[in-house]
């Protein structure tokens, strides 16, 4: 039980550090979310999927509320979760993000993409016959990104979700092309 509590804190803590906003000051441009692996892979692997759940899910909420803001505001947990799910149940991950690049390529949007993978977590966890605390922390991370993102949903209804560009928008030059 105490290696459960040691690696659920670390969990935390490692979610709770807020390199996307920490790296860009310092390296311009370099934001780093992966911070739920670890703790994860190494609570399955010396204590239990129990242990990596309750660990990958003190990672995501330490993403959602880090400590080192003061349990302002923090990310959208998306990759948290992804990182979380690569060391507790790497073939529920890939699905996830097999589901998070075909949806983002097929409409280009990371919120609808960033959902939609969620949404297949639970089900895919089902599918391949994971241990129960995986399937139950696939639904509560999947019900959490949902929430999280209802920002973004009230703007998809609205038309005003930010959409990726695949290719840059041809710019006027400021000179007209000559009549014909």
């Amino acid at each position: 039980m105490l290696e459960t509590a040691l690696f659920v804190l670390a969990g935390y803590l490692a979610g709770s550090m807020p390199f996307g906003y920490w790296l860009p000051r310092v390296l311009k441009g370099v934001d780093i979310r992966k911070k739920g692996f670890v703790p994860t892979l190494l609570a399955t692997i010396y204590v239990g999927h129990l242990a990596g759940v309750l660990t990958g899910a003190a990672a995501m909420l330490g993403h959602a509320r880090p400590l080192f803001l003061r349990f302002e505001k923090g990310g959208k947990m998306v990759a948290t979760c992804g990182g979380a799910f690569w060391g507790l149940a790497p073939y529920v991950a890939l699905a996830g993000l097999t589901v998070w690049i075909v949806v983002f390529l097929a409409f280009r949007y990371a919120s609808v993409a960033s959902i939609a993978s969620a949404l297949s977590l639970p089900v895919v966890s089902v599918a391949i016959g994971e241990p129960w605390p995986v399937t139950v922390f696939a639904s509560a991370a999947a019900l959490a990104v949902l929430v999280l993102h209802r920002a973004n949903l009230k703007r998809l209804r609205a038309g005003t979700e930010n959409r990726f560009q695949l290719r840059r928008k041809d710019r006027p030059s400021g000179r007209e092309a000559p009549a014909r």
